[in-house]
C-alpha cells in the first residue's frame, strides 16, 4: 500500500478559486455521511437515476473495497447505553426517551471513499447509532460534525456527484465543473464557509455530530414537534490532528481505557419559520433545547468483525414516536444504503480473505 503520492512536477500555487473547488471537492464528494440519494423504483426509467446507480458513482470515484461501506468505510465500532433523563418523554412516546438505559452500537468513522486514507485526510468525523428498545423496535441515526448539508435536494446533489466526479484520463475532477455547480447552487455558501474553515480533529470523543436532517417527535396525544439533534461531548479538547497517518482508532481506545465516554443528546425544536425539507438551511435565531439525556459509550472492537458491522444504519429507521421529515434526503438515503449494505455484505468472504495488511481499518 502507497502511504503517499509519487513525486509529481511542482506546480504554481493554488489560486483562491482553485483552494475552494479542491476543498470543496474534498468536501463534498467523498467526504459527506449522507452517502448517496437516489429516487425509489427508478428501474423502470433507464434514464432515472437509481440506489444502484448512484453508488455506482462512488465506486467510479473511490474503487471498490470489497466487504467495505461505499461511503464512510474507516471507522471502529463502539458500544454502551443511553441513559434518558426523561426530559424528553413529553415530545415524544418512544421508549427510548422514557427515563432509564436502552442499549446502543454505534459506530465512528471517516468519511472518505477509501478504507485506507490518512485520518488527516477529511475534516469531517461520523457517527452513527442503533438503540434497541426494551420493546424490540430500534432508532438508527447517521450524524455529521458539519453543521448543514451542501444542497437540499437529491436533484442538486446528483449534479454535485457529476460537477465533482474524476475525469477518467486525468483521475481529477475538471476544475472548471465544481466552481460553475457553485455559483449555479448559492445555498451551498453556509456549507462552503464551514468546508473553507474546518480542519481534521485529533479525536472522535471531542467532536459534536449532527443529525443535520429534520425529523419529527410525536408524543402520546399524537402532538408533533419537528426537531434536529445534536450529540454534544462532555469531553473537551481542539487538538490538531497528529501527524500520523492512523490515530483516531488508538485516541479512542486510549480515551476508554481510563473510562467511558460521554455526550449529551440535545434536541432542538424547531420554530413555525424554520425549514425542515432543506438541510442545507440552519435554523437560525433563538430555539427551545432539550437535553434528553447522555450517551455513554464504554468499549470499542474492529469494525471487521465488530457487532457494528453488519448494521445498515439506515435513517429511517424509527421507533413509534419518532418519524422522518419532509426532507427529501432522508428517503434518498435510505434507499442508497440499502443498496451498498446489499453489495457489501455479499463480500463479506472476500474482506475476510483481505491480505493481512490490507484489513487496517
Amino acid at each position: 500500500m502507497i502511504d503517499r503520492e509519487p513525486p509529481y512536477p511542482r506546480k504554481p500555487p493554488l489560486s483562491n478559486a482553485e483552494k475552494l473547488a479542491r476543498m470543496a471537492g474534498i468536501g463534498l464528494v467523498v467526504l459527506i455521511a449522507a452517502g448517496a440519494f437516489a429516487y425509489v423504483n427508478g428501474s423502470l426509467d433507464p434514464q432515472r437515476l437509481t440506489p444502484a446507480r448512484v453508488v455506482n458513482v462512488f465506486e467510479q470515484s473511490n474503487g471498490v473495497h470489497p466487504g467495505y461501506r461505499r461511503n464512510h468505510p474507516k471507522g471502529v465500532c463502539v458500544a454502551g447505553y443511553f441513559e434518558s433523563n426523561g426530559a424528553a418523554a413529553a415530545l415524544s412516546r418512544a421508549q427510548v426517551f422514557a427515563s432509564g438505559r436502552t442499549p446502543v452500537i454505534g459506530r465512528l468513522a471517516l468519511p472518505t471513499g477509501n478504507p485506507y486514507s490518512p485520518d488527516s485526510a477529511a475534516p469531517i468525523r461520523s457517527f452513527a447509532v442503533q438503540f434497541t428498545q426494551p420493546d424490540g423496535q430500534q432508532w438508527r441515526t447517521g450524524m455529521n460534525s458539519m453543521p448543514v448539508f451542501p444542497v437540499g435536494t437529491p436533484e442538486a446533489f446528483v449534479d454535485l456527484l457529476k460537477a465533482t466526479s474524476p475525469d477518467p484520463k486525468t483521475g481529477k475532477p475538471d476544475p472548471a465543473k465544481p466552481p460553475a455547480f457553485f455559483a449555479a447552487h448559492p445555498e451551498a455558501q453556509p456549507f462552503l464557509a464551514w468546508v473553507k474553515t474546518a480542519k481534521p480533529s485529533a479525536s472522535f470523543v471531542t467532536e459534536t455530530y449532527n443529525s443535520v436532517n429534520a425529523f419529527v417527535l410525536v408524543d402520546a396525544a399524537g402532538k408533533r414537534q419537528a426537531v434536529r439533534w445534536s450529540l454534544v461531548p462532555e469531553a473537551k479538547g481542539d487538538a490538531p490532528a497528529p501527524d500520523a497517518k492512523d490515530y483516531l482508532q488508538q485516541d479512542l481506545s486510549q480515551k476508554l481505557a481510563s473510562g467511558p465516554q460521554r455526550w449529551n443528546l440535545v434536541l432542538t425544536l424547531a420554530n413555525a419559520q424554520d425549514p425542515t425539507n432543506d438541510a442545507s438551511k440552519a435554523w437560525t435565531g433563538d430555539h427551545k433545547t432539550v437535553n434528553a439525556g447522555t450517551l455513554v459509550i464504554d468499549g470499542d472492537s474492529s469494525q471487521l468483525d465488530g457487532n457494528c458491522r453488519d448494521i445498515n444504519f439506515d435513517p429511517l429507521i424509527l421507533p413509534s414516536g419518532i418519524e422522518g421529515s419532509d426532507d427529501p434526503l432522508l428517503a434518498a438515503r435510505s434507499a442508497a444504503y440499502a443498496s451498498s449494505y446489499m453489495r457489501r455484505t455479499s463480500e463479506v468472504d472476500q474482506l475476510k480473505a483481505a491480505p493481512a495488511q490490507e484489513k487496517q481499518p
